[in-house]
């Protein structure tokens, strides 16, 4: 099977498993050990998914590791070769991601053909009350309406959790300080935020004022219900850049990382107000030569007004770039 066709996460998870083969001296790599790889994988989707399925994976995978023991062991160094249950589901997961019109084999769709195969792995998931129903119905949750179209989709998958600080959520559990005397800072960005159009209210000083404390003073009042009428229920989401930077490593990552982030907001219809600091630092950034930045992707969703932003700069930033 050709490999170029299989993600980063999912060519990691089969070389994986081969090592687990290799350490435990089984002849054949089976999709017990696959199963295990997948499982225990830092960053990957098939984690996310059993967590939200309420399952103990460190149950499930001592399970895995006990039917493993099991298998016929070789010593001194042999080929390692494919089981025929193994090349099955690696077939199955084929069509499972066609069936999601997906261009790559993820590892969900090695988890999506694991549970209908007549394997040990299979019932193992069966045992724990995982099918593909299930699985499918996370998925949704998990990857919205997302699809496949590169080898590396786990950075765009639930972008607002991954990428920003939930500000609102911070003050419901009261870890936000209180906010004193910037009262009519808070009620002028309400004001603007609360127009139709030019709804992106920049709050400008020098270093050290509290322009952060003015947008966690907003969240506050969100919570507290202390808000015009039309602001009410809405989230203060904070963009952390070193996130959304961090790790990216090829031309074009970082640009589609704040892409799913702005998509899942616009999917959102209104509900986030996205506050970035240091806002001067999205003009430049992610471009190259030829390539637009990150403010240039901002701007059609901002002129729409399909985006509420809060901007926090410096004064000779904002004169500099902004």
């Amino acid at each position: 099977m050709n490999l170029e066709k299989f993600t980063v996460k999912s060519q990691e998870a089969l070389a994986e498993a081969q090592s687990l083969a290799e350490k435990e001296h089984n002849q054949q790599l089976t999709d017990l050990h696959l199963l295990f790889a997948i499982i225990e994988q830092k960053g990957g989707t098939v984690p996310e998914i059993l967590r939200k399925l309420s399952i103990n994976i460190s149950h499930l995978k001592r399970e895995v590791e006990k039917e493993f023991e099991k298998l016929p062991k070789v010593e001194g160094y042999g080929q390692i070769y494919l089981s025929t249950e193994l090349a099955r589901i690696m077939e199955d997961a084929k069509s499972e991601a066609a069936a999601l019109k997906d261009e790559f084999i993820s590892t969900e769709h090695f988890l999506l053909a694991i549970p209908s195969s007549k394997t040990k792995s299979g019932e193992i998931l069966s045992k724990h009350g995982i099918n593909k129903e299930k699985i499918l119905k996370i998925l949704v949750e998990v990857r919205g309406n997302m699809k496949i179209t590169d080898q590396n989709p786990e950075d765009k998958y639930q972008a607002l959790e991954k990428y920003t600080r939930d500000l609102t959520e911070l003050a419901r559990k009261e870890k936000l300080d209180p906010v004193i005397g910037r009262d009519d800072e808070i009620r002028r960005v309400m004001q603007v935020l609360s127009r139709r159009t030019k709804n992106n209210p920049v709050l400008i000083g020098e270093p050290g004022v509290g322009k952060t404390a003015i947008a966690e003073g907003l969240a506050r009042r969100i919570v507290a219900g202390d808000i015009p009428e039309m602001l009410k229920n809405k989230k203060v989401l904070s963009l952390d850049m070193g996130a959304l930077i961090a790790g990216a490593k090829f031309r074009g990552e970082f640009e589609d990382r704040l892409k799913a982030v702005l998509k899942e907001i616009v999917a959102r219809e209104g509900e986030i107000i996205l506050f970035i600091d240091e806002i001067h630092t999205l003009v430049g950034a992610g471009a190259a030569e030829g390539a637009i930045d990150a403010a240039n992707i901002m701007k059609p969703m901002l002129a729409r007004g399909e985006l509420r932003c809060i901007g926090a700069t410096t004064l000779d930033e904002y004169r500099k770039y902004i």
